[in-house]
Parts: C-alpha cells; structure tokens; sequence
C-alpha cells in the first residue's frame, strides 16, 4: 500500500513543522515561513515500516540520507536538528 498522506508525528515544545507530499512515500518537512528542511520517506519492508530521513545538498543537487528512524516524529526531529 502507497501511503499518500502524512505519517503522525508530534514534537512538543518545538517549533511547528509540517509535512507536504512530495510524491509516494515522500514528504517534505517545512518550517513555519516556507523553509525545507529534508524529506521523510516511508520504507516499507516486509512488516517493518521505516522513515528515511533526507537532507538537500545544494552543492551537489543532490539528497544526503541522514538515517532511517522507527518513527516519522523522530526522523522529522533528526532534520529540524541535523545540521
């Protein structure tokens, strides 16, 4: 099954992000006032599901995976943090 709505995620006490379908699987995390921080991408594998974060290297127009995450909230939180 191809999720095409956000996955959960809450992180209190933090700035507000939201997630924007960028296409199957994949959403991009944004900070309030537009601001992409990476996307998160949805693995599926067998029974597991598992969130890849993304970081965009403008340098070499190109995507850097920063880790894959058990939880669509801790993978949001790698990138708002990550630098």
């Amino acid at each position: 099954m191809i999720a095409t709505t956000a996955p959960p995620f809450e992180t209190p006490g933090a700035s507000p992000l939201r997630l924007v379908a960028a296409g199957p699987e994949l959403w991009r995390v944004v900070r309030d006032g537009g601001h992409i921080l990476g996307h998160v991408q949805r693995i599926v594998d067998g029974t597991d599901t598992r969130y890849r974060a993304l970081r965009y290297r403008p340098a070499g127009r190109s995507f850097r995976t920063v880790g894959d995450f058990w939880s669509a909230a801790d993978a949001v939180d790698c990138l708002r943090f990550g630098g």
